[in-house]
């Protein structure tokens, strides 16, 4: 793919820029460029190009607007302390989003075609991503959608794919704590068949009103039960969940109504290798309150691209509070060992990390 530059004749200047990444927060601030691709059936993937950031002119009738026929990726860029630039994986984003167009009848941009773009806008506004200390990074979010301009329930024959950037500080300032979570007993997040595995807005919008209501019940997230038996596990808001036992194995939800999360990919990877029998199963919720209350769950965690690892606390809902855990031990060492591979800081024994600069 060709991609053209034209630079920003105003970019943030480096005064201000310091002042941004010494306290950036998350997707409050964003580089001086953007990349854009379109896709039409006659040209395929055409017209690529970075240009400076700014907002975009669509007509009321532009059909995301309408139908909601969009996808979405979210990833980092990553400096270590030699000052090289890399991203963690991005061939697994830009597979999730083939299939993430499968879902939503998008065409498929190659996979090698999402790297290169991802990359190219890194290199072009690479001072952009923050130094080595810490955890800050280049939050990075790739998205399609349809831009065509009409009124009718079909796939778009126009559509946009874009690449925007904004540093992220660390997710946890004072140190990583457990996360408390409610249990919804009022709302679903998909269905099978649905669009459950798919990063699609339409997902995240469909989990507002019930991280609303664990928000006014005091908790970080919200938990989603299966829209059959109301029954099974299934996943946060916004995060895949990890149950470690007692003898060591780890159980984790299975796929199909769920995200297919690549820190959840990585971290059934590395908890093999690290010796634990890990399973992609049914987990209902009877298991985990009968589990921590007997023991035998020793460990709970969440895992996504924000805060990679977190500690699972308490588990509330109507019923009443299952407690935390025991333990945490295991939930750091797998988080130490992802962090460290993504700030340079341990071997990627995995050739998980990708670099860009």
């Amino acid at each position: 793919m060709q991609i053209s530059t034209t630079a920003n004749p105003r970019p943030v200047d480096d005064t201000r820029l310091a002042e941004i990444l010494a306290n950036p927060g998350f997707g409050q601030h964003f580089t001086d460029h953007m990349l854009t691709v379109e896709w039409t059936p006659q040209e395929g993937w055409h017209a690529a190009r970075i240009e400076p950031y700014g907002p975009l002119t669509l007509d009321p009738a532009t059909a995301v607007l309408h139908y909601a026929q969009e996808t979405f990726e979210g990833m980092k860029a990553y400096r270590h302390a030699d000052g090289s630039i890399w991203t963690f994986r991005p061939e697994q984003n830009a597979a999730r989003m083939v299939r993430s167009s499968q879902r939503l009848a998008f065409p498929e941009l190659p996979v090698d075609d999402f790297v290169a773009c991802v990359d190219a806008l890194v290199e072009a506004d690479q001072r952009w991503v923050p130094g080595s200390e810490g955890e800050k990074s280049l939050y990075l979010r790739p998205f399609m959608f349809a831009s065509e301009v009409f009124l009718g329930v079909r796939p778009a024959q126009h559509v946009t794919f874009m690449v925007i950037a904004s540093p992220a500080g660390a997710y946890f300032k004072g140190g990583v704590k457990p996360v408390n979570l409610w249990l919804s007993e009022s709302f679903t997040r998909a269905g099978r068949g649905g669009m459950g595995a798919a990063k699609t807005g339409g997902n995240y919008a469909a989990s507002l009103a019930a991280q609303r209501e664990a928000i006014e019940q005091g908790c970080d997230q919200v938990v989603f039960l299966d829209d059959q038996e109301f029954r099974y596990i299934e996943e946060l808001g916004g995060m895949n969940l990890f149950f470690v036992h007692a003898d060591g194995r780890v159980v984790t939800p299975e796929t199909g109504t769920i995200l297919e999360g690549i820190t959840r990919a990585s971290i059934i990877e590395l908890a093999g290798k690290l010796g634990h029998a890990v399973e992609e199963r049914k987990f209902s919720i009877d298991e985990w309150r009968d589990g921590v209350a007997s023991g035998e769950i020793t460990e709970v965690f969440a895992c996504g691209t924000a805060a990679v690892v977190t500690p699972v606390g308490e588990l509330r809902s109507p019923e009443g509070v299952t407690p935390a855990p025991s333990s945490t031990e295991l939930t750091m060492q797998i988080r130490e060992a992802l962090v460290g591979m993504q700030f340079g800081r341990a071997e990627d024994t995995f050739g998980w990390m990708h670099r860009v600069v």
